[in-house]
């Protein structure tokens, strides 16, 4: 698998930019923390063998998704998001090769069923690394503003879960909304950029004979 290196920053250049971002992801249990203090980041290695939990695909999931790294279409309208990060297993080691399923409404909180805009796949590189170009996801009702996502390492279970944006006032009512599943989101000229990590079970190969 070959993949572009203009499409992903260095990797000391993103580990810096990571740590700037303000994190928004607490365990779960806790109430969330005061905008004033610092948030937990997202479960990887910090908190060591916290798999990412799973949620429900919802009723918008298609398979056979275009595979892209960007889901920009020209004219698209709503505010552009880079979402980046790692698929890693609860050793903390990358997962290369893993499949990376998104699918979202667009900016006035509506679903493509009939064709795959706002939907596509991707693979992470050779040290787990995901990046996404989008835009973020409207609202419509009942539900917070989320990302669907699918993962899966190389022969193994799908992890079937969602992503959602720190601040937002749908959390509090949203009744699918983790607060573990929260991205690092920060402003950036005009657009956004987020940051989740995503944490699998992997099992041992079953013995064969």
């Amino acid at each position: 698998m070959t993949h572009d290196p203009a499409w992903w920053p260095p990797r000391r250049d993103f580990l810096v930019a990571a740590l700037a971002l303000p994190t928004a992801v607490v365990l779960a249990g806790r109430r969330v923390a005061a905008q004033s203090r610092p948030r937990a980041p997202t479960p990887s290695c910090v908190e060591k063998g916290q798999a990412t939990p799973p949620q429900t695909a919802g009723p918008f999931f298609k398979p056979r998704s275009p595979r892209r790294a960007s889901l920009l279409e020209p004219g698209m309208a709503g505010t552009r998001v880079v979402v980046a990060g790692a698929v890693l297993s609860t050793d903390c080691r990358p997962i290369p090769g893993a499949l990376v399923d998104f699918w979202q409404a667009d900016d006035r909180g509506e679903y493509d069923n009939a064709g795959f805009r706002l939907r596509g796949h991707q693979f992470t590189d050779e040290l787990g690394r995901y990046r996404l170009e989008t835009i973020v996801p409207g609202l419509y009702p009942g539900r917070t503003r989320h990302f669907h996502v699918r993962v899966q390492a190389p022969n193994q279970p799908v992890l079937t879960t969602q992503l959602y944006f720190p601040d937002e006032p749908g959390n509090r009512s949203d009744w699918i909304f983790r607060p573990e599943l929260v991205m690092a989101v920060r402003d950036e000229a005009g657009a956004k950029a987020a940051a989740f990590d995503f944490v699998l079970v992997v099992l041992a190969p079953k013995p064969t004979g």
